[in-house]
């Protein structure tokens, strides 16, 4: 009789020791989630799957039918596909919904922006309804990026072309579906792969601003 209680209690102690337990781990397209921390990136938990977010309007799984994850882009092309057009002082500029998906090393174009009242930037920042000074690391992200004000606050980590890294914080969108208004003090809408920087953020990297634009790649810091 000990040895029979002996063995149940062996055996139960074995069944718990190799009972699975929750996976932490971030899930990629296909995977399984319970919530929206379960994904990476910019995929979101549909019907117990990581899939892409509709809203935002990326195309990382490719539809999402096979249960091979598509791998992510770091560039510009192929995974956000212009969502309309906006003519401005007779030219046509494309618009988006969508940024490419943001990666340990997101390439993306570096421009520069005066978020002071009175700048570049028409209205006040639209994280926090106000204004920078020149002096501030911040930067606003192309709407994909921007994704609906989820990032703001938060710091990125830029690394330019000559090896130079500086971090600086989200506080606005680089609207890429609107443009060419009062609010957005006559410019055209942005491109989908733009960080608009202030002069500080340029100084930190060690670049010229009367540039323009330069390559760089961002990640969150």
């Amino acid at each position: 009789m000990e040895n029979l209680a002996l063995l149940l209690s062996l055996s139960l102690l074995f069944n718990i020791i190799s009972f699975p337990l929750p996976s932490s781990a971030v899930s990629s397209c296909n995977g399984p989630c319970r919530t929206l921390d379960d994904c990476e990136g910019q995929l979101i938990c549909i019907n117990s799957k990581c899939n892409d977010d509709p809203d935002v309007g990326t195309h990382i799984c490719s539809g999402g039918g096979g249960s091979t994850p598509s791998p992510p882009s770091g560039g510009g092309g192929g995974t956000c596909q212009a969502s309309g057009t906006l003519n401005c002082k007779g030219k046509s500029y494309p618009t988006y919904t969508c940024s490419p998906p943001v990666t340990s090393s997101t390439k993306a174009k570096l421009t520069n922006n005066d978020f002071s009242e009175g700048g570049d930037g028409g209205g006040p920042s639209e994280c926090y309804n106000r204004y920078y000074e020149n002096s501030e690391r911040v930067v606003a992200l192309s709407t994909g990026w921007y994704n609906g004000g989820s990032r703001c606050g938060k710091f990125i980590k830029i690394k330019a072309s000559n090896g130079r890294t500086t971090t600086a914080k989200v506080v606005d969108e680089c609207d890429s579906r609107n443009g060419c208004d009062e609010e957005h003090a006559g410019q055209p809408p942005c491109k989908n792969n733009i960080v608009d920087g202030s002069d500080a953020v340029w100084s930190a990297l060690g670049l010229n601003k009367d540039i323009g634009i330069v390559d760089v790649t961002w990640s969150m810091a």
